[in-house]
């Protein structure tokens, strides 16, 4: 079977991006597109939705989609499983890829850090904010690890709020949360005739980042 999506295209008009309108930190231009991206996306979705890259075990690279906890002058926060691939994964090589696209603001963010894991103080403290049924479906869920139905899932998951209703709930110690400390910073940014503005951050000491610009 063959599908042409030859056809599929979009002119990009909305902004560009230049050298002089930009500030030092990439940080402050980070949180000036999340909260433009935030106020043009449609109710009900995940501005914070990222995508992670890790090297798997086979040498591969694997992507998924993770949600931003956080975010601050110290990195940008997310939580799983440590014992789940992409858990494993950071464990043996902590350099990592998160990247940001916003359709609405025809714009990308690609950064590249390495991941380190937060305190179990920040662990617990968000962990405890979360619902009570997502603290459950951490005990219920080995993530990533072959289970034989989702019957099975489902069973696991009442078997742990059954005794959860006479136990006060524990974050589980293979369950916290990353920092991704950045070194690169890509910011794109849709233009006409595919000559997309694209400018890079690139850490160098003392807090202080070189600017520069990629051919699209």
């Amino acid at each position: 079977m063959t599908f042409d999506l030859y056809n599929y295209r979009k002119i990009y008009t909305k902004k560009s991006l230049m050298e002089s309108k930009v500030p030092l930190d990439p940080l402050t231009l980070f949180h000036s597109w999340f909260q433009e991206e935030k106020e043009v996306h449609p109710p009900n979705t995940e501005t914070n939705a990222m995508s992670i890259s890790t090297i798997g075990e086979d040498g591969v690279p694997e992507t998924r989609i993770v949600l931003l906890k956080m975010y601050s002058k110290d990195g940008f926060v997310f939580y799983t499983n440590y014992r789940s691939f992409k858990g494993l994964s950071i464990h043996k090589k902590p350099k990592v890829c998160i990247s940001f696209y916003w359709p609405n603001t025809e714009r990308q963010i690609i950064i590249k850090g390495k991941a380190l894991k937060l305190s179990i103080n920040k662990s617990d403290e968000y962990f405890y904010k979360r619902p009570k049924e997502n603290q459950v479906g951490c005990w219920a869920s080995k993530q990533s690890s072959i289970i034989p139905s989702k019957d099975y899932l489902l069973s696991q998951y009442q078997k742990w709020s059954n005794f959860f209703k006479e136990h006060r709930i524990k974050r589980p110690f293979y369950w916290g949360g990353y920092v991704v400390k950045p070194y690169k910073m890509e910011f794109w940014q849709g233009q006409p005739h595919r000559l997309h503005d694209r400018l890079i951050y690139e850490f160098e000491k003392e807090n202080k980042w070189k600017l520069y610009r990629l051919s699209p």
